[in-house]
């Protein structure tokens, strides 16, 4: 074969090579140009759509996160040592008015309980125990299980205080013992807001309640610990 045959062939190669990585190129590229007018993939969604729910407002995930991390729950998400929940400042904790805070809530009635407990006490009763066990039993893949505590304006403020961290502490109690679960450390936060901040009113009563029907003056929505499954992604 002459030299100038081959060097024919040899640009025939070359142009042929060039033309198919042209192709390829510009295949990758309608690619790529289609996933991005598509948005995320159906899978992607889907699991987005598990773990962040619709009433997962700004305000709602900044204080979930901060009675998390008092909890110890991220800590132990990334390997820290979980060292249970401590004594929080609720407005602080909060930083949004009494109002608003419950109204961040109100979505999750469907998902969420109050335990109603009697005057100056924290012990759970039958009825009370049988409510708890049925909202947390009910958990559908959520992240977080969140306990409130109240205590209603009667009495000095110190004492109510005290009485709504032990009324969180009393469900939370009740779960270590019934559930025997080992990510409970992981799940559980609680936040004891005394009768200081964010009283709730009567639109709380079309919540399920351990308490009669006709017990739900603010009274007795007060003398309470709320609780809900939250799933938000942090």
């Amino acid at each position: 074969m002459t030299w100038v045959k081959r060097g024919v062939i040899a640009v025939v190669f070359l142009l042929l090579t060039i033309l198919l990585v042209s192709s390829w190129v510009s295949s990758a590229e309608k690619r790529l140009e289609a996933a991005a007018s598509a948005g995320p993939g159906t899978a992607e969604v889907a699991v987005a759509a598990a773990a962040d729910e619709g009433y997962c407002s700004a305000d709602l995930r900044k204080i979930l996160r901060r009675v998390l991390s008092s909890c110890g729950l991220l800590g132990a998400e990334s390997g820290g040592a979980v060292r249970g929940c401590m004594p929080l400042e609720a407005k602080s904790v909060a930083t949004v008015s009494g109002d608003d805070f419950n109204a961040l809530f109100i979505p999750m009635a469907e998902r969420g309980g109050i335990v109603e407990f009697d005057k100056e006490s924290a012990d759970l009763d039958a009825t009370d125990l049988a409510l708890v066990d049925k909202i947390f039993a009910d958990q559908r893949g959520a992240s977080y299980f969140f306990v409130v505590a109240r205590a209603s304006p009667e009495g000095a403020v110190d004492f109510n205080r005290e009485l709504s961290r032990k009324r969180a502490e009393a469900v939370m109690a009740h779960l270590r013992e019934t559930f025997k679960d080992p990510d409970l450390d992981k799940e559980v936060g609680l936040l004891w807001l005394g009768e200081e901040f964010a009283q709730l009113d009567p639109s709380f009563c079309s919540w399920k309640r351990s308490g009669a029907a006709d017990s739900c003056k603010p009274e007795d929505l007060n003398r309470s610990a709320f609780f809900t499954w939250i799933d938000c992604k942090l």
